[in-house]
């Protein structure tokens, strides 16, 4: 498993980067290897956010960046925010028990 973690700072309508946001997510969601995301709103600065996606492995999470198609979503994104994304391997998770 290997998590992303990218946190945005919106520079345009949070509105517009939410929608674009949520295509980009559907266009992930469709890709081999995808397990599952997050995306977190900063609460007391709504235009930070931060977006945690977990996949089987990176070879996967590589691939997916490669797809023609991403390359609309990511111009898209780009236009209306600025990212910091890094990869990072989980370590065991503590629950109560």
């Amino acid at each position: 498993m290997i998590t992303l973690i990218n946190r945005f700072e919106v520079t345009g309508s949070v509105d517009e980067f939410e929608r674009v946001f949520d295509s980009t997510s559907e266009f992930f969601a469709a890709q081999p290897g995808f397990v599952r995301h997050r995306l977190l709103r900063q609460v007391d600065e709504p235009g930070r956010y931060v977006n945690v996606a977990d996949w089987e492995d990176e070879p996967s999470f590589r691939r997916a960046l490669r797809q023609p198609e991403f390359l609309a979503h990511r111009t898209a994104l780009r236009a209306l925010s600025s990212s910091e994304p890094h990869l990072y391997t989980p370590f065991p998770e503590r629950v109560p028990s």
